[in-house]
């Protein structure tokens, strides 16, 4: 069971891991601030959910997993407030979506 435990783990940390590399590369590809801001947020979320999925069973307390998840909701609330707040400016420089 302990190898599936850590089979489940390594394979949850890579995907993560992808996420955050296509989040990297749609910021470097895309051409305007509102896709690159739709790429970035949407796989980074998922990336960080992933990571925080798989490190949750190596755990050795329930407060240790608790903080990571306490982490990842901090981690999600900021990301969407940025996210607006870069948006609006971009919107205020009149650069069309």
């Amino acid at each position: 069971m302990g190898r599936l435990l850590d089979l489940f783990s390594i394979v949850a940390v890579v995907a993560g891991a992808f996420f955050f590399l296509a989040g990297s590369v749609g910021l470097l590809r895309f051409p305007d601030a509102y896709t690159r801001l739709h790429a970035l947020t949407k796989a980074d979320n998922l990336g960080l959910a992933l990571v925080v999925i798989g490190l949750l069973p190596q755990m050795d307390s329930v407060l240790a997993a608790l903080k990571l998840v306490v982490v990842w909701l901090l981690v999600l609330l900021s990301s969407a407030a940025v996210s607006q707040l870069i948006a609006r400016a971009a919107r205020r420089r009149e650069q069309q979506p």
